[in-house]
């Protein structure tokens, strides 16, 4: 089912969209012959959980779960940060032998520097922990200052349909719970260009034969950024976390961007590094 990008607040929003559909899925009937499921509704109880490869089970509660990845609270989904916090941190720390400096991600739900920031902080407290932020996003000021706001959302120029920017899949208006438990974690942030996350994915392509989406692109433009201030012999990690192949429509179609006004500069990661901040 395709949906248009559009903001948390609209109810045609993917993940709104998602949540209706579970829920309407766990009111419809089951065939005889599945006798195994997937829990796929809000409604759905623990005890319902529990059962859910029964059919008797699947007969009788709500057959429906919806893992809501942004809310996290004492009585919703732990399960993105806890994934980060359990596998992802214990596996840089492993693989870098306790050698890391610095911890660079994107924050769409949050759950990724929240949760691995959180556990490299625990066994190394002078780990950095930077979020890579794209334009049209309020978390650069949130962190900066205190204040979730971007410039788009002034008076006057706030679109119905928020899309700012043609990187997907990090960057956001609102604060999660998820993201809420990165803020007291984070040292830093930078504030990535659309121009400058196209660069940096051109220049991957031909120097590192690398075909990375938009938010790998944003991580990787201010892991630069930040091996510039941290100085030489410093290791800083950061999470590849979208291909190209995701990003046809937007961020790797050429007369898109175009269109966008965006320019397709390789010369501006060219730029960012050899040159001093």
């Amino acid at each position: 089912e395709k949906v248009r990008p559009s903001s948390i607040v609209d109810k045609k929003q993917f993940v709104n969209v998602a949540r209706q559909r579970a829920l309407a899925f766990g009111t419809t009937e089951i065939a005889d012959d599945q006798n195994e499921g997937i829990a796929v509704s809000t409604k759905a109880t623990s005890e319902g959980i529990d059962n859910f490869k029964s059919h008797a089970g699947l007969t009788t509660k709500a057959r429906g779960f919806f893992a809501d990845q942004f809310e996290v609270s004492e009585d919703s989904n732990r399960s993105n940060y806890d994934a980060h916090f359990k596998g992802t941190g214990p596996e840089i720390y492993r693989q870098t032998s306790g050698e890391v400096d610095a911890f660079v991600s994107g924050a769409g739900t949050g759950g990724t520097i929240a949760g691995t920031g959180a556990y490299l902080k625990s066994v190394k407290p002078s780990v950095k922990v930077v979020l890579a932020d794209p334009q049209g996003s309020g978390l650069y000021n949130k962190v900066k200052y205190g204040v979730m706001f971007n410039a788009t959302e002034s008076e006057g120029t706030r679109r119905r349909h928020q899309v700012d920017t043609v990187v997907e899949g990090i960057g956001i208006n609102r604060l999660t719970h998820n993201f809420e438990l990165a803020l007291p974690i984070v040292d830093d942030v930078y504030a990535v260009t659309d121009a400058e996350a196209v660069s940096m994915s051109r220049y991957l392509v031909q120097h590192d034969g690398l075909f990375l989406g938009s938010s790998s692109a944003c991580n990787l433009v201010t892991c630069v950024r930040l091996a510039k201030k941290l100085g030489h012999g410093k290791t800083i990690v950061t999470i590849l976390c979208d291909s190209g192949t995701r990003h046809y429509s937007k961020f790797w179609n050429d007369e898109y961007l175009r269109k966008a006004n965006i320019p397709i500069d390789i010369s501006i990661a060219e730029r960012l590094l050899v040159q001093d901040d």
